[in-house]
C-alpha cells in the first residue's frame, strides 16, 4: 500500500496522471480535485502490484485521515509519499499535516518508507533552489526522526518527476539485487556501455548496469520522458511503439520491448557493434529475464 498525500493543490493528482495515466504536463491544468481517497492498482514486474491511494488534500479530508479514518488509512502502509508545494502560503499547515502523517505511521506502520517530494521547484529561482530544498529537507528529517526518509526536488515540467518516482518504485521491488546482477552480466556479454530496464507502461527506470562513466546523471529520466511522449504521439496516430534505434558517430542505442512488463535500452560506443547482433542478444535473453520477473513478483 502506497499513500500519496499532501495538501490541496500541491500537485499530487497531476504527477500521478503524468506517471500512470499518460498525461503530458500541459494537460494537467484541466484535472479536478481528488475527492476523498482514489484507489488505483498498477502492475509492475511479475505479480508486483502498486496499490496507490491518492488522498485528497482538502482540509475536511485531511482532518478525517487523522481522526475517524486514521487506522484505515495508515495501517499496512509500505510507503508514504508526501508532496509539499514549495510555493504554499501556509507552510505551517503543511508541516502540521506532515507531522500528523508521521505520528500515524509510527503508530500503525513503523517500518514504512517515507518519500517527500518538494514540488513545483521550477517556480523557485535557479540560484536559490539548493538552499530552499536543503532547508525543507532539514525540517522533514527532524520531524520524521528514525523513519527511513528520502527527499526529492520535483517539477512536472522536467525529468525530476521521473527520477523521484523511479527511485520510489525501485525501493518496492523485492530481490532487486538479483535482477541487477543478471543485467550486469548481460551488459558485459553484449559489450555494451550501459543497459537500462524500463517499466513498460510508465517507462520508469527499474534497474540499470553501467560499464562506462557518463556525465549526465539525469539521462535515464530524460529518455523516459522522451520515449513516453513519443509513445503518446504514436497512439494518437493509431500506431504502436515497438522499438527505436539511434546511431551517430559517438554511440548507438537500441530500445526494444523486452519482457511482458519491461522495455530494455542497450547503449554502446563500439563502432563495430551491429544493431542486428544487439537485437539478437536481446531476443536470446528475453526468456531468461521473463522467468526472473515472475520470481521477483
Amino acid at each position: 500500500q502506497v499513500l500519496l498525500m499532501g495538501r490541496s493543490n500541491a500537485g499530487k493528482t497531476s504527477m500521478r496522471s503524468i506517471i500512470f495515466a499518460n498525461y503530458i504536463a500541459r494537460e494537467t491544468t484541466r484535472l479536478g480535485y481528488t475527492q476523498d481517497v482514489e484507489h488505483s492498482h498498477v502492475k509492475f514486474l511479475g505479480n508486483l502490484v502498486l496499490n496507490l491511494w491518492d488522498c485528497g488534500g482538502q482540509e475536511a479530508y485531511m482532518e478525517s485521515y487523522f481522526e475517524s479514518q486514521r487506522d484505515h488509512i495508515f495501517r499496512n502502509a509500505a510507503v508514504l509519499i508526501y508532496v509539499f508545494d514549495i510555493e504554499s502560503q501556509q507552510l505551517e499547515k503543511d508541516i502540521q499535516y506532515f507531522t500528523l502523517c508521521i505520528e500515524a505511521l509510527k503508530s500503525n506502520s513503523d517500518n514504512a518508507k517515507v518519500f517527500c517530494l518538494v514540488h513545483k521547484m521550477d517556480l523557485v529561482p535557479e540560484e536559490s533552489r539548493e538552499e530552499v530544498f536543503a532547508k525543507q529537507v532539514a525540517t522533514v528529517k527532524e520531524i520524521a526522526g528514525p523513519l527511513d526518509t528520502t527527499c526529492f526536488q520535483t517539477s512536472i515540467w522536467d525529468e525530476t518527476l521521473y527520477h523521484a518516482w523511479s527511485k520510489i518504485v525501485y525501493s518496492l521491488i523485492p530481490n532487486v539485487q538479483a535482477l541487477e546482477q543478471q543485467l550486469a552480466a548481460f551488459c558485459e556479454m553484449c559489450g555494451a556501455d550501459e543497459v537500462v530496464l524500463f517499466e513498460r507502461a510508465t517507462f520508469l527506470v527499474i534497474s540499470h548496469a553501467t560499464r562506462k562513466p557518463f556525465k549526465d546523471v539525469h539521462r535515464f529520466e530524460k529518455v523516459s520522458n522522451i520515449i513516453k511522449q513519443f509513445k503518446l504521439s504514436c497512439s494518437k496516430s493509431q500506431s504502436q511503439f515497438c522499438s527505436m534505434q539511434v546511431r551517430n558517430s559517438a554511440f548507438s542505442a537500441i530500445i526494444e520491448g523486452f519482457t511482458a512488463t519491461t522495455y530494455i535500452m542497450v547503449v554502446t560506443s563500439d563502432p563495430t557493434a551491429l544493431p542486428a547482433i544487439t537485437s539478437l542478444n536481446i531476443s536470446n535473453a528475453r526468456e531468461h529475464f521473463e522467468k526472473m520477473n515472475v520470481g521477483l513478483g
